[in-house]
């Protein structure tokens, strides 16, 4: 199982979302490449990014700071935020990202993320943010009535490496995670699952590796490795990688 830190970037900078509210962001970092590295020597082999300005523009807004980060750090990177077109999946894959996460597009035009998955294997994850069960996009502004579970099937054997699962009303105010929704989503699907939104403490951790649920292959954590309640050497330490 892979632990995944966390770093969203908001003009450049290094933030933590409330609930995924954009009025609502903490500065933890104004140097996210400095930050990257850091993951890097407690033992991480995959570090997650998102792109705030660019999940609410729909277009790629921090690519410098990306692009800090990739020069300097040696480390396997997943990306999402505003990846809606094949020219922004090109760009971030030539830049040397290693995998893209599709979130807005996976709803609104499945027949993209199918035809992505063709294009670029492996390469592709979709990210599926529900609020109250229901799936979220657009930066989490725009609610939409269909639930995770029925977005996930759209994309059973197409060749999507990931899903990444957050619940959005855990996300930033360290409730701990929805466990038992991402079992049952990982139960349900042959798609790998990762387990994002509400990750708290080193409880937390120990319990999803204890699920024993062969579907879930990682864990993503962002404020509690700022707020120094989760230590990162210790998660990768725990879920052995």
């Amino acid at each position: 199982m892979i632990f995944f830190p966390a770093i969203d970037l908001k003009d450049g900078q290094c933030v933590r979302l409330e609930k995924g509210d954009m009025d609502k962001a903490t500065i933890f970092d104004s140097d996210p490449a400095s930050r990257a590295k850091s993951f890097l020597k407690a033992g991480c082999s995959w570090l997650h990014l998102v792109d705030l300005n660019g999940a609410l523009e729909g277009k790629p807004i921090n690519q410098k700071a990306v692009e800090k980060i990739i020069k300097n750090v040696k480390i396997n990177i997943q990306l999402g935020g505003g990846i809606r077109s094949f020219e922004t999946i090109d760009l971030w894959l030539n830049t040397g990202i290693n995998r893209v996460i599709l979130g807005t597009m996976a709803l609104t035009n499945p027949d993209f993320v199918i035809k992505a998955c063709k294009k670029y294997p492996g390469k592709i994850a979709v990210g599926i943010d529900a609020r109250d069960g229901m799936v979220a996009v657009e930066g989490w502004v725009k609610q939409t009535k269909i639930n995770a579970l029925e977005l996930a099937k759209k994309f059973e054997d197409v060749g999507v490496s990931a899903i990444i699962y957050t619940d959005i009303n855990r996300d930033g105010i360290l409730t701990g995670p929805a466990i038992k929704e991402t079992v049952e989503l990982a139960d349900r699907i042959n798609i790998p699952v990762i387990v994002s939104g509400g990750v708290s403490s080193i409880d937390d951790v120990k319990e999803i590796k204890n699920k024993d649920c062969s579907g879930i292959i990682g864990i993503i954590s962002g404020r509690a490795i700022y707020e120094h309640r989760l230590d990162v050497y210790e998660c990768n330490k725990i879920l052995g990688k």
